[in-house]
């Protein structure tokens, strides 16, 4: 809330990988993708190796650190995102291109068990590291869709971009160690559209 994480997760940046190394960067961050969704963001990094057929020195070597594999992990979704967000600036019902977006980032933060916190800390920790990079781009789609909705009197004025962004990410944490994490997550985002809604009842 989102420089791109190969600049920082590979070893010998500027430097062309050979196509062993590069089928292994790839199987590496496929596995994580998966592991990171089944066990969340603090799965074993010896077990994603090993599910990528590679020793564990070579994870490494890849990602020295594991918000490096979490970034390679989020590149692509980052990059959907703020595409996502920039599509719907021109989409005609400004109210439901913003709740379309918000949702799409709440499921995002929900795909990875405890991403919320390592983001955010991430962020705070190292400024120009791609996580900062990405919170600023996504802050600035999210901004700029909720200014058009306010702009055309779709949501009330007084309604903040830091404010809302921070409800979004709050639910996500909220509703990600519960059973029904998908279901409770669209019960508060209905209550946070509801609340911005101009009249004070979504559409």
């Amino acid at each position: 809330m989102i420089a791109l994480a190969g600049q920082n997760s590979r070893p010998h940046a500027g430097r062309p990988m050979r196509a062993d190394a590069r089928r292994n960067h790839g199987q590496l961050v496929e596995q994580a993708r998966i592991a990171f969704a089944e066990f969340g963001v603090d799965a074993s990094l010896d077990e994603i190796a090993r599910r990528a057929g590679v020793a564990s020195g070579t994870l490494y070597r890849h990602f020295p650190t594991r918000l490096n594999l979490i970034e390679a992990v989020l590149a692509k979704q980052i990059t959907e995102l703020t595409g996502l967000g920039r599509e719907l600036l021109t989409a005609k019902d400004e109210f439901d291109a913003l709740s379309t977006w918000l949702r799409a980032a709440l499921t995002h933060a929900l795909t990875y068990r405890g991403l919320a916190a390592t983001v955010m800390n991430s962020a705070l920790d190292r400024g120009n590291s791609p996580v900062s990079t990405w919170h600023t781009e996504l802050f600035e789609v999210g901004a700029a869709l909720l200014a058009r909705a306010r702009q055309s009197g779709v949501v009330v004025a007084d309604a903040d971009e830091a404010d809302v962004l921070k409800m979004v990410g709050a639910i996500a944490w909220a509703a990600q160690d519960t059973p029904d994490s998908s279901a409770q997550a669209d019960r508060l985002l209905a209550l946070l559209m509801n609340g911005l809604h101009h009249g004070g009842a979504q559409r």
